[in-house]
């Protein structure tokens, strides 16, 4: 049931982990063609030099056994070092070649993933039903069902080879050695040629099928999409909670500034604004605190409390709200509006003053 849940594409960050594990996409395939047709061209050519590289050995061998009454340990030791030489001058410059096209046709798919935790031991790697499990999978079942079509395509192609061959094997009496050796190399050469044409298709088809195979293993269900999110972005109640708090902290900190406020300019319950001008520190009005709705009553609140002259203005309240930010200083263009408000403000302790 839990396979059939998993409809949703992987995150890249399982994606990320899988790649840690050491699971990627790969098509084995897509490898052994490449790997055969590498060593196919390298065959064919350095035929002639391994060919060439061989008769100098064969040749050289059978003159020094000849010239010998027995074989001395020391002989053998020196036949064995040349036929070394030889290998070594012709099959490891194909092995390399092999080699190599395996590394880059693997690290293509892989992007050359190197991973320590295929190297770590693990007990459900030897455990007996996690290996039925593998041995019965779907996977291991297509895996089966292709090795036995390749082996099929690989007999018929041998097979049809082999009975044209036969065919004109009474013909082959009557020709030179040279021209013998000539056309079994052409038709070894047509043979693999086919086989490398069949199996460019067996592995394209094995590519999309491992691709389309590697990313349904990777799919996840919702719950665990929800999961890796609470897990790299947090809960979205506790970050609530916290942004909530952080909120009511930043409020608590601009209404302990209104007290410093020599006016509160609001519109009329909607925004409220408290400034603040000390001629002789700052170039000009300074927001101390400012808010809407619920902000705004709080601020009126604290006006109220500490006795600060509270001023009914709507479209500078608005405009003072919308455009200055928290402990900046008010923009030029509504320098005439509270320049004005402040002086009735000012006026008006000067009358209070007066009349106590």
């Amino acid at each position: 049931m839990a396979e059939l849940n998993k409809t949703e594409k992987a995150t890249p960050k399982k994606r990320k982990d899988e790649r840690k594990k050491g699971n990627t996409f790969q098509s084995k395939d897509a490898v052994s063609i490449i790997v055969l047709i590498a060593s196919f061209v390298a065959i064919s050519q350095f035929g002639g030099y391994i060919a060439q590289r061989l008769g100098y050995l064969y040749n050289a061998q059978i003159e020094r056994i000849s010239s010998v009454n027995t074989l001395t340990p020391d002989l053998v030791m020196r036949i064995a070092f040349d036929c070394m030489l030889v290998f070594a001058m012709t099959a490891l410059p194909i092995m390399m070649i092999a080699s190599a096209s395996a590394i880059l046709a693997t690290g293509a798919q892989t992007k050359f993933l190197v991973s320590g935790d295929l190297l770590k031991f693990k007990f459900s790697r030897i455990s007996i039903i996690q290996g039925m499990k593998k041995f019965f999978s779907l996977r291991s079942t297509v895996e089966l069902i292709k090795s036995l079509m390749k082996i099929g395509i690989i007999i018929v192609i041998i097979y049809r080879n082999l009975r044209e061959l036969l065919s004109v094997t009474p013909n082959m009496i009557s020709m030179s050695v040279a021209d013998t050796v000539t056309f079994m190399i052409d038709q070894v050469m047509s043979l693999v040629f086919s086989i490398c044409l069949i199996f460019i298709a067996v592995a394209i088809i094995d590519y999309v099928y491992q691709w389309y195979d590697y990313e349904k293993r990777l799919k996840m269900t919702k719950q665990e999409v929800k999961d890796e999110y609470k897990q790299t972005e947090g809960d979205p109640f506790i970050k609530g909670k916290i942004k909530e708090r952080q909120q009511k902290v930043s409020m608590n900190r601009m209404i302990q500034q209104v007290p410093k406020a020599d006016v509160i300019v609001r519109n009329p319950t909607h925004f409220a604004v408290a400034l603040k001008y000390d001629i002789k520190k700052d170039p000009a009005p300074i927001v101390l605190a400012k808010g809407q709705d619920y902000v705004a009553y709080r601020i009126i609140e604290a006006g109220n409390h500490y006795n600060i002259p509270i001023v009914e203005n709507r479209p500078l309240a608005r405009g003072l709200y919308e455009t200055v930010d928290i402990n900046t200083y008010i923009p030029a263009e509504l320098y005439q509006a509270v320049a004005e408000l402040l002086a009735w403000v000012y006026g008006n302790k000067e009358k209070d003053k007066k009349q106590s």
